[in-house]
């Protein structure tokens, strides 16, 4: 029991820091990007805000909602001019009394201020699988969209990348598949049959990396997701009108 509990422990912080790893560029001043172990007290307190102002300036509707990797605006919109960011270590805890547990955040010619979830890059996809959408993205209770059709049918990368996750660790997912396409952007495949491709491998777009099933869901279907910085966005925006 302890093992097994372990093993989920750890998938989940394997697939938690695949999400934070597409978003680990720097952000600009004003910003900061959520690491784990964060809550929206946590970052509030230490960048002396209220948690209400910072999901609202985030357009939060549930502030127990951030994600790893997740880009959160920490000041007044307008007002980020030559505020200092602090880190993750100084969001989780720090010596007080003199000792700085901030670092001022790189100018924004090193890393593009990012107000979440608007990308500032864009990707093209096209449909992981045939079927008909049955849940659509709202960005709260829905972080992707899902696709029903028939068990074993194709499912394909949205994308030309690298698989970075196959496996079933994570709880909610079932059989779950994470491609990497480039420094922003990510897409995941949950609930499959059967996994077609392993990790480390290079796939193409179109080519056919799982069956579609329904592992630790209660029907068929396809659950897909598309990340940005580690941030879900809604992936109709880059798929192709049906």
């Amino acid at each position: 029991m302890l093992a097994t509990r372990r093993i989920k422990r750890f998938a989940c912080a394997s697939f938690l820091a695949v999400l934070a790893a597409c978003g680990s560029a720097p952000v600009g001043p004003g910003f900061y990007r959520v690491e784990r172990g964060d809550t929206l007290l946590k970052i509030a307190r230490s960048n002396h805000q209220s948690v209400q102002s910072i999901a609202r300036w985030n357009n939060l509707s549930n502030p127990d909602s951030i994600e790893v990797g997740q880009v959160l605006r920490i000041a007044p919109p307008g007002n980020s001019a030559g505020v200092t960011a602090t880190t993750g270590t100084g969001a989780t805890g720090g010596k007080s009394g003199g000792g700085s547990t901030a670092s001022r955040a790189p100018a924004p010619s090193t890393g593009p201020e990012i107000t979440p979830p608007t990308p500032t890059s864009s990707i093209s996809l096209v449909w992981p699988a045939n079927g008909s959408v049955i849940r659509r993205f709202d960005g709260a209770n829905s972080k992707g969209i899902d696709i029903a059709a028939a068990e074993g049918t194709p499912v394909v990368a949205a994308a030309a990348g690298t698989v970075v996750y196959a496996g079933n660790g994570l709880r909610g997912y079932g059989n779950l598949l994470i491609i990497k396409h480039n420094a922003d952007y990510l897409t995941a495949y949950a609930h499959n049959r059967v996994l077609l491709v392993k990790e480390g491998q290079a796939v193409s777009q179109g080519q056919k990396i799982a069956e579609m099933g329904d592992s630790d869901t209660d029907r068929v279907m396809l659950h897909f997701e598309l990340r940005y910085g580690g941030r879900s966005i809604d992936p109709s925006r880059a798929l192709p009108a049906r």
